[in-house]
């Protein structure tokens, strides 16, 4: 098991995604020059209108069956994830604006569809990387200091900010890492496709991945955020059937500064072919603009997707805000 002190843990030689002083991608290049960001901010799109407000719906928590699980869309990349006895939330961001302080930055379109006070008991956060759209120090603080949850896995060099949030036990995970979950599942952090930054100063200072949550009966893929790459074909090789990917489908225009670093729909389909995923989730869509595609765009582009990869559409569900999904995998 990583170890749990009070020192971010790094790889100890260089490897293939670590040089000695920083993570980096082995299948592409996220940097972009001053000029490119100078380009990115030129080419702002329209600005979204927000979807008609929804009457708050009371949220009720249901028990899997054994051998199911479940999966809530709570927002970008916010799920509870249900499965084997255990409740998980991923990448948990609850605050109005996805930036510094939970006040800067894009403001969210939709609120969290899924009510921090109806939340279920968490056992475990699972954090992909650090950017504000997926980890939310307001939220954290939230989860560890009031809802008492008692621990946090996330990617090398993100340590010391979970336990700034209250978080006591916190396991830092290299790619490939795995320990044991609670109520007997097992946690794989695996690889993505994406970087790491708070600040003009920490850029990938901190890794960035996915999670694998398996048992006996079930096993649940959680991506993050991540650009289409060899490592979903990694991923589906090393553990076999996916049951649920969770796969994100938005933030990818344009296309020439994205593409390394975010998939479009098409990517995402393609992800869940080399997954050999049985069941795919959308997520990381219409909550907070973070580029230049409009708000629907990503669900037309989608089902498209999956017409001309035919994928039966079945097969990759864009949830409902706020909707639980079940899943079990087929008897032999």
């Amino acid at each position: 098991m990583p170890r749990d002190d009070s020192q971010p843990r790094f790889p100890a030689v260089p490897s293939d995604h670590w040089d000695g002083r920083r993570f980096f991608n082995p299948h592409a290049d996220t940097d972009k020059s001053p000029r490119e960001l100078w380009r990115l901010y030129k080419a702002r799109g329209p600005r979204w209108t927000p979807p008609d407000p929804e009457p708050p719906r009371p949220f009720r928590p249901i028990t899997p069956a054994r051998g199911e699980v479940a999966v809530t869309f709570i927002g970008q990349a916010t799920f509870l994830i249900q499965i084997g006895g255990a409740a998980f939330l991923t990448d948990p961001v609850y605050s109005d604006h996805a930036g510094p302080f939970g006040r800067l930055g894009p403001k969210r379109v939709r609120p969290p569809a899924v009510r921090m006070e109806d939340l279920p008991a968490i056992d475990a956060v699972l954090l992909s990387h650090n950017h504000y759209d997926h980890l939310d120090a307001p939220t954290l603080r939230h989860l560890a200091r009031r809802r008492g949850v008692p621990q946090v896995m996330t990617g090398l060099g993100n340590g010391p900010m979970m336990r700034r949030a209250g978080f006591d036990a916190v396991h830092e995970l290299d790619w490939w890492d795995s320990l044991p979950g609670p109520h007997g599942t097992r946690i794989t952090f695996v690889p993505a496709q994406h970087w790491s930054a708070r600040t003009p100063f920490d850029r990938r200072k901190t890794l960035w991945g996915g999670f694998v949550v398996e048992t006996p009966e079930a096993a649940v893929y959680f991506a993050g955020d991540s650009g289409y790459c060899p490592h979903f074909r990694e991923i589906g090789r090393r553990f076999g059937a996916i049951d649920v990917a969770l796969l994100p489908i938005g933030a990818y225009e344009p296309r020439w500064f994205m593409a390394a670093q975010h998939m479009n729909p098409a990517d995402a389909v393609r992800a869940h072919r080399d997954l050999g995923a049985r069941h795919s989730v959308a997520m990381h869509f219409g909550t907070f603009q973070l580029t230049a595609e409009g708000i629907d765009a990503p669900l037309r582009a989608l089902h498209h997707a999956l017409a001309e990869q035919a994928v039966d559409s079945n097969h990759f569900a864009i949830p409902g805000f706020g909707e639980p999904l079940r899943f079990r995998r087929p008897s032999a």
